[in-house]
């Protein structure tokens, strides 16, 4: 049977359509249409928005659980939860750690992630353990070493081929040979915990280095006399993805319409970096080995008071996009769909909606407040 889900506009990944109805069969997009027979199974949301199921790329953990945890019932309270982030599909997010527990880790996500129920592992992406100390933020330096292609072999072996990104430091010896050795097994490498010169930044990118995650934070800043990391995200004439952390707390507004202004939309990507904390309110919590306290909407180390990754939900970095007039409802969208998708190739299976992709999409206002988080084309959120 098909259902019929009015909108008032429905976002695709090119353009948007007006009044229109998102046509679902047995959890498939069957595609979009402007009539539908008389005798039509009909879902109204006809005062309201229908975009994609948001693809959150960069995120640790929710609801008082780690992906470092390597705990099977953690993993499920995350996927369980995030679809009330308006996240439907998402990459279990490691720390830098030792070998040992990043190995486990891998394992546990690989031989888990199918039977998980709600939002969906699209892949796993280790943050890690190849960064450098001066901007190892809430990275633990005594993990940190040089790039090893043997070690990364393991870990898609281990993740049954789940791994799809890694991030590192490029100026760490062996890095441009680590690059592209990933390249060449569909691992996609980013660039972060950074002092790289503007100079050893290009060279990771003309190596095939093509995201920067969370830029601002945990790298060398933009200097008019060294542009160093941000520098070369700014400049660069490769198609990169450039994430950041809309939470008001990570980067100003006026930073990220910068980006936005070097970059544009279609290489920005909105990302959560929660943590473990993310979904419980204020209080104590723990990254990795560290303890966090959580405060005002920020969580932050407790031996330095630096920022923590974060406790934003996606769909409020969307929000804060459009309240801060950064962009529209849609080009905030993409930025939380199909460019984090596209990131880390796997726009093929998520990140907008066209026929035959999973019917994962959400209900949204005019200022993308969250209504409803469909899955499969079953409900599992409400407002």
């Amino acid at each position: 049977m098909t259902n019929y889900f009015l909108a008032k506009t429905i976002i695709l990944e090119d353009r948007e359509v007006d009044t229109a109805y998102l046509a679902v069969t047995e959890g498939i997009i069957e595609g979009i249409v402007t009539e539908v027979p008389a005798d039509a199974t009909v879902i109204d949301y006809s005062n309201f928005i229908i975009a994609p199921g948001l693809v959150d790329t960069h995120i640790h953990g929710y609801q008082n659980y780690d992906v470092m945890d390597a705990d099977p019932e953690g993993l499920q309270v995350i996927a369980q939860n995030l679809p009330s982030c308006g996240v439907t599909s998402w990459l279990p997010t490691t720390l830098t750690d030792s070998t040992a527990n990043l190995n486990e880790a891998c394992r546990v996500i690989a031989d888990n992630h199918q039977s998980l129920t709600g939002s969906k592992v699209r892949g796993i992406f280790l943050e890690g353990p190849y960064f450098t100390e001066k901007y190892q933020g809430a990275q633990n330096p005594k993990y940190m070493s040089d790039p090893s292609t043997e070690q990364l072999d393991e870990w898609i072996e281990l993740s049954d081929h789940l791994l799809n990104k890694i991030a590192i430091a490029p100026e760490r010896d062996y890095a441009l040979e680590f690059i592209e050795h990933a390249n060449t097994k569909d691992v996609h490498v980013a660039l972060a915990h950074s002092d790289a010169t503007f100079e050893e930044a290009n060279a990771a990118i003309e190596a095939g280095a093509r995201i920067f995650i969370h830029l601002y934070n945990g790298m060398s800043g933009l200097h008019h006399r060294n542009p160093g990391m941000v520098g070369a995200a700014l400049a660069s004439q490769e198609n990169i993805f450039t994430e950041i952390i809309a939470d008001g707390h990570h980067v100003h507004p006026g930073a990220i319409q910068v980006v936005k202004n070097a970059r544009g939309v279609e290489e920005m990507v909105l990302i959560t970096d929660c943590m473990r904390a993310g979904g419980i309110g204020e209080g104590e919590s723990r990254l990795g080995e560290f303890p966090v306290y959580v405060k005002d909407g920020q969580a932050r180390m407790v031996k330095d008071d630096n920022l923590a990754g974060s406790i934003l939900e996606l769909i409020d970095g969307v929000q804060n996009i459009v309240k801060w007039e950064i962009a529209s409802v849609y080009d905030a969208i993409r930025m939380a769909s199909i460019n984090p998708a596209k990131s880390v190739g796997i726009d093929d299976v998520c990140g907008k909606l066209a026929e035959g992709y999973d019917a994962d999409f959400i209900v949204i206002d005019e200022e993308a407040n969250l209504q409803a988080t469909y899955i499969d084309g079953e409900r599992v959120f409400s407002k």
